[in-house]
């Protein structure tokens, strides 16, 4: 009974305690009501805030908090990050600064001190002298992009230069050529500026092979695959997966398929493809990423010089020029039993020289250069409208460029090692 009585004392003691305590609180938040703290939010609520943010915002935001660090570098977020953003096209813009080279890694230029050298990110590590007597007159570029908006486009930058050329791209990496050692190569992303270093494959002249770049949608490894031709004319392959750092022997292409290497690979429907011929080709040569294995693909109608195979929304579109002012787009969307289906046609005035050169992941739109001048042309679907894509004079790449599709993102490789320097 005595023991029932202390107890009851004790929780009317503490309550007292927990009334009072709750009476200051809410006198002192009277007082200064500017100082009552922000509720919480949920961090399913922040995340879907910040994977709206476009990537320089984002970047900037990584470093607000740790919460939010966190929740930017989950590979959750980074991939709900990479399907919102729209494409854009990476290119090298040569520095005509007049600089010379010398033998210190030390001394390898940068236009400012925010710029980053890939050359000079490579040899870090090392700290050694690696540049060849080749590379001493090479041309230095400065990596940029180029974004439509509202139809009009604007030229972004990373503040990062190299030596060598974009060979492919892939979700926001691309692949590079390693100007430090003859014939290697760099997955680099350009927005992290993490990158990486290949072994050596089999060596060839740039106009004699053909690179693509791929992500395996079943394993979800990355993937480079290498064509090349021989002195006899032999077309081989070898792929490399970025997991394993090394490259193996591929078999199955047939002899005498490819007729030359002019057109960059597209990566859709879980393979690479390519147009074998420069002109009146009836099938696209594929392999599928997973598999490894080749196929080829018979072509609805035969591929003229202006028409082009083009990734949209996930499937691998055709877009072919059936009459002067007509062109037609057909879309395969995937290999097991599926087939050419003509989707849409497009009706307006003389477009006989307009080369399809990408999709819009996002806006769904065909941007089309003019073969005449280079100037771009887009595609809307809904408005069935093709317009003009005013160049602004400062946003207009050297004619000598060479623009790939790409995506702005925070991807990385899956197999992360001591290989890859931050």
């Amino acid at each position: 009974m005595m023991a029932k009585s202390i107890g009851s004392k004790n929780w009317g003691l503490l309550r007292l305690v927990e009334e009072r305590s709750l009476s200051k609180k809410t006198e002192e938040e009277k007082k200064h009501p500017q100082e009552t703290q922000i509720p919480y939010l949920p961090k399913d609520c922040i995340s879907s805030i910040l994977v709206r943010l476009p990537i320089e915002s984002l970047q900037r935001s990584s470093f607000v908090c740790k919460p939010w660090f966190s929740i930017i570098k989950s590979p959750k977020f980074i991939d709900a990050h990479l399907n919102r953003s729209e494409s854009v096209l990476i290119f090298l813009s040569p520095i005509t600064e007049e600089r010379s080279y010398s033998f210190s890694m030390a001394s390898v230029p940068e236009e400012n001190p925010n710029t980053v050298s890939v050359e000079s990110k490579l040899l870090q590590p090392n700290c050694i002298p690696i540049f060849s007597n080749s590379s001493l007159n090479s041309t230095k570029f400065s990596v940029q992009f180029l974004t439509i908006k509202n139809g009009k486009t604007e030229i972004g930058g990373y503040s990062l230069n190299c030596l060598g050329s974009i060979r492919a791209t892939c979700n926001g990496l691309i692949l590079l050529d390693n100007k430090v050692k003859k014939g290697g190569l760099i997955v680099l992303n350009p927005v992290t500026r993490k990158l990486i270093a290949l072994p050596l494959g089999t060596l060839h002249r740039p106009y004699n092979e053909s690179y693509g770049f791929a992500l395996s949608d079943v394993t979800g490894e990355y993937k480079i695959v290498h064509l090349f031709r021989d002195e006899s004319g032999f077309v081989s392959c070898e792929i490399l997966s970025l997991r394993k750092k090394a490259w193996r022997a591929v078999n199955g292409l047939a002899s005498g398929i490819f007729g030359w290497f002019g057109y960059t690979p597209v990566s859709a429907i879980g393979a690479l493809h390519w147009i074998p011929q420069v002109d009146r080709s009836d099938y696209i040569v594929s392999v599928e990423v997973h598999k490894e294995k080749f196929h080829q693909i018979p072509l609805p109608k035969s591929c003229r010089t202006h028409d082009r195979i083009i990734e949209m929304g996930g499937a691998l579109g055709f877009v072919i020029h059936e009459e002067i002012n007509r062109i037609d787009v057909w879309i395969l969307k995937g290999f097991c039993g599926e087939v050419w289906t003509k989707n849409h046609s497009i009706t307006v005035g003389s477009i006989i020289d307009m080369i399809p050169y990408f999709s819009l992941r996002i806006k769904g739109d065909i941007i089309f250069k003019r073969d005449e001048d280079g100037s771009l042309y887009a595609y809307d679907f809904q408005q069935e409208d093709l317009t003009k894509v005013e160049m602004v004079e400062e946003c207009i790449p050297t004619s000598s460029a060479t623009c790939l599709p790409h995506v702005n993102s925070l991807v990385s490789w899956m197999d992360e090692s001591s290989d890859v320097h931050d």
